[in-house]
């Protein structure tokens, strides 16, 4: 049976609660350029994030994964993913210290609001099994658009040894949707909410800023 789990994260605003997403891509030293782009220009404007949100969760992936690499090198496979300045962790790593050093090297990382560390302790999956989370990421973000019933695009999806994790700025119901898609989904067999909830009208006024936007 497919499990769902949650993680819990601190929060600043009363009125933002988070619960408790893989395959990132390596970068190769240079930092990204987020701005330009059709493709790219169209995601950050159906995002519920800010325009500067998004542009800094990118720039916290690039500095955590370049730390992280000039750290420890090729001993470790961990996948950095920042929605709205939270960080997720995943991978292998050897051993627990290694796992703590990690954590403290993303919590070190500017801007960074809190760190979810997901890593586990184990060898480094072989690239087979990372294309197998690959393809599982993309059918779980397509049965997201098929549904029809919530804003695919709110909902980041990183998957990890069949651990799928779901992210962003959601309300309940669009979390429980996503949730359930995901869950349902063949592969997946465990989903981990790392959701940051927001209410119904918080959510309807999001979406009217980026329906602006357009």
């Amino acid at each position: 049976m497919t499990k769902t789990a949650h993680v819990s994260i601190p929060r600043r605003k009363a009125l933002l609660a988070l619960a408790a997403l893989g395959a990132v891509p390596a970068l190769q030293g240079c930092f990204p350029v987020v701005a330009t782009g059709a493709g790219v220009g169209a995601a950050m404007f159906a995002d519920r994030r800010t325009s500067g949100s998004y542009v800094e969760d990118e720039g916290i992936e690039w500095r955590t994964r370049n730390r992280i690499k000039e750290r420890f090198g090729d001993a470790v496979n961990v996948s950095i993913t920042s929605y709205n300045r939270n960080v997720l962790l995943t991978g292998e790593v050897p051993d627990e210290p290694t796992r703590a050093e990690i954590e403290t090297i993303a919590k070190g990382v500017t801007n960074v609001r809190a760190v979810i560390n997901e890593t586990q302790v184990a060898g480094i999956s072989p690239l087979s099994a990372r294309a197998t989370d690959a393809v599982t990421t993309s059918q779980v973000k397509a049965r997201f658009v098929d549904t029809q019933t919530f804003g695919a695009h709110h909902v980041k999806v990183v998957t990890e040894a069949g651990t799928v994790f779901l992210m962003g700025l959601v309300t309940r119901a669009e979390a429980d949707a996503a949730t359930e898609v995901a869950r349902t989904t063949n592969g997946v067999r465990k989903v981990v909410r790392v959701f940051e909830y927001i209410s119904d009208d918080e959510a309807r006024r999001l979406d009217a800023r980026v329906g602006q936007s357009k």
